[in-house]
């Protein structure tokens, strides 16, 4: 499997990025417990991503929304989500009761995993071409976004209040089933709008090496 030259600049690229923007968020977070649980999936995902690449590259879309939901992640673990000023900016022109950043970040936990796992099961399941990949895909999401809600379940049991930035419910108490319905809503729009370029860069991936090349 032969990428092409853009394909294979732009990996390395995006991964020096957001390694930059962990750095940069790290030096001074406001809450250094809340920063590492925020970020912890950006530190052990891009280790991860580096090991398998060889074996199994992943499309660029894929590799672009990986990073933008990366930036996401670290930009809450920095100000916490209560805190991020893109939020407050929203909450004032939206006029909000409560900064919405944690809504994008849970929108994002839909959204991005949507595309990583229809690619996962379009290049290793049967399901490349069946009625239940999209459901199935959506499927997992879900179970992936109540996961995350356990986790956080359990922060606040071991942690107490120290997990009160973490939680980000800012008063809701609906705000478990808030982040679950917006990583429904992440999941189905990302695969209503990026099915079809998704499935051009599978193809593309899937074709044959052109004669002498390595």
């Amino acid at each position: 499997m032969v990428l092409a030259p853009a394909a294979r600049r732009l990996p390395p690229v995006l991964a020096a990025l957001v390694l930059l923007a962990l750095v940069v968020s790290g030096l001074r977070p406001h809450d250094r417990f809340t920063w590492l649980l925020e970020v912890f999936w950006v530190i052990g995902g891009l280790p991860l991503l580096v090991v398998i690449w060889r074996r199994f590259p992943l499309t660029s879309l894929t590799c672009c929304l990986l990073a933008a939901h990366a930036l996401v992640l670290i930009v809450g673990g920095h100000y916490t989500y209560a805190r991020v000023p893109f939020g407050h900016w929203l909450q004032d022109v939206l006029e909000l009761s409560r900064n919405p950043y944690d809504r994008i970040g849970h929108l994002m936990q839909g959204f991005v995993p949507a595309i990583l796992m229809r690619e996962l099961l379009v290049r290793t399941s049967p399901l490349r071409g069946s009625a239940w990949l999209a459901p199935l895909t959506v499927c997992v999401c879900l179970a992936f976004s109540a996961f995350f809600e356990m986790l956080e379940w359990w922060a606040a049991l071991a942690a107490g209040e120290a997990a009160d930035a973490f939680l980000a419910v800012q008063g809701d108490q609906w705000d478990t089933q808030w982040d679950m319905a917006c990583a429904l809503i992440g999941a189905t729009t990302s695969l209503l709008l990026l099915s079809r370029p998704h499935d051009r860069q599978l193809a593309r991936l899937r074709a044959p090496a052109p004669a002498g090349t390595a």
